[in-house]
């Protein structure tokens, strides 16, 4: 019977994760290739994922309101109803991804859970259900187990070690050891989330000898943020979205992660605004769409990045990655939180390919029409605070990038130019959010004074 995973995509470079926020179809109902199948939140993007194939939805293996790691299986599409019914023995909705793995019967083995490859181990019984999956996440990890002459690595050590890249990674800047963490990932792996709430909680950075109980210090309850409101109090108390909760995890890792400094320039726009203003009404007529300022920021902000590449560079350990593409993140305000789309090879496109992208991202985002490398693989972001009013901000930068520019809004001021003259002229404050680890004040000076140049006095009209 040919079957078909459907597994929860990565939506972003440092996104571990995603929460299933509602089941478009229910098991048994038909699917079209790339009909939306149901919908997911993480701290970049809340989105409808695409059926893989057309078939029938056999099962569901993770239900709404649970979060698991990417690439996991979700559920299952089968080719015709016959087929799926024949594989309708689990539960139409899981309480956890691990119940979808019942090693315990005599049925044909079909290979269910999501763990890769499950094996038999030489030293088990014949396990329940729960333990089969962290048998086979056990027989999984042997291939990295300890040397010869050292006992092996119990399963719940493998686990915990064997979190994901940015986990370890946060870890290791933090001085945490994860094994000493209570996870509530999948097979109790340590999460993003729980390693966040370690460090927030203050918790330990080397936790007692292996195999000694977890002092209870390390899983406190989280303190509030804020003053306890008490009953009675006039208030209203609303749960954070999963989108703002992503979104919450992601700022307070950047800013422990990225050694954050700011550099504000006052840019003239009065070359763009001049140009935008002689060529709207053409370019109206021949795209069907109004020319906004962002195509000219995004088109000034390639010129910079290639001046200056490591504002185009991310940090791995020891060593810069210089990033050959040029991927500008635009960020989209959205009623329910904010999303980053990404236009690709933004040094290839004219300003006219950059408007009519980022108006098409734009409104499929808030239309949740995004598709997963839509938001992944930005190398520097660009935010637009001042259509609100703003007159500069300090934005955040997005994890692993360095940099991030935010605008602020254009508004007429009085300048002094040549010769004492005072004039009224659109002005806009531009702020360089950069991380100091690999970028100096200087350096960023120097992208700030190219894309001031570029700005002002670059001959947009030849790049439509």
């Amino acid at each position: 019977m040919a079957k078909t995973d459907v597994i929860m995509p990565q939506m972003g470079e440092s996104i571990a994760e995603g929460t299933i926020t509602k089941w478009l179809k229910k098991p048994g109902d038909a699917v079209r290739r790339d009909e939306p199948l149901f919908e997911i939140s993480t701290d970049k993007v809340d989105a409808e994922i695409p059926s893989p194939a057309a078939g029938v939805l056999a099962e569901i293996k993770v239900g709404e309101g649970q979060t698991v790691e990417v690439n996991t299986v979700v559920g299952i599409i089968a080719e015709n109803a016959a087929e799926a019914a024949a594989s309708a023995a689990a539960p139409a909705t899981a309480p956890a991804p691990a119940a979808a793995s019942p090693a315990a019967t005599t049925a044909p083995a079909p290979a269910k859970p999501a763990a890769p490859q499950p094996a038999r181990s030489p030293v088990a019984h014949t396990p329940a259900p729960a333990a089969a999956v962290a048998q086979a996440a056990t027989t999984a990890l042997r291939e990295t187990a300890t040397p010869a002459g050292h006992d092996a690595e119990s399963v719940e050590e493998l686990r915990r070690t064997r979190s994901t890249p940015l986990v370890r990674r946060i870890a290791k800047e933090e001085g945490v050891d994860i094994s000493h963490i209570q996870g509530t990932g999948i097979s109790g792996r340590v999460t993003k989330k729980d390693l966040l709430a370690h460090l927030e909680a203050g918790g330990p950075a080397v936790a007692p000898t292996l195999g000694a109980p977890v002092p209870a210090a390390a899983a406190p309850a989280p303190m509030p943020a804020g003053p306890v409101f008490r009953p009675g109090d006039n208030v209203v108390v609303e749960p954070m979205s999963l989108m703002r909760k992503r979104i919450a995890e992601h700022m307070v890792m950047s800013k422990r992660t990225s050694a954050h400094v700011h550099t504000i320039y006052e840019m003239d726009c009065s070359n763009i605004m001049s140009t935008r203003n002689q060529v709207q009404a053409d370019f109206v007529r021949r795209h069907g769409q109004k020319l906004t300022i962002t195509p000219f920021v995004v088109k000034a902000v390639v010129e910079a990045l290639r001046a200056v590449p490591v504002v185009n560079a991310s940090v791995d350990g020891d060593n810069i990655v210089y990033k050959k593409d040029i991927n500008v993140g635009v960020a989209v305000a959205l009623e329910w939180g904010l999303i980053v789309p990404v236009i690709h090879h933004a040094d290839e496109l004219s300003l006219v390919g950059i408007n009519t992208r980022v108006a098409d991202l734009a409104n499929r985002a808030r239309g949740k029409q995004l598709k997963p490398e839509e938001v992944q693989g930005g190398t520097f972001t660009v935010t637009n605070p001042g259509v609100f009013g703003s007159l500069f901000g300090t934005p955040i930068i997005s994890q692993p990038q360095v940099a991030i520019l935010g605008m602020g809004m254009i508004e007429k001021r009085v300048r002094v130019i040549e010769n004492d003259a005072i004039v009224i002229k659109p002005m806009m404050y531009t702020c360089l959010s950069y991380d100091h680890r690999i970028i100096d004040g200087a350096v960023a000076d120097q992208f700030m004074g190219s894309l001031k140049k570029t700005l002002e006095t670059a001959d947009f009209k030849a790049l439509l």
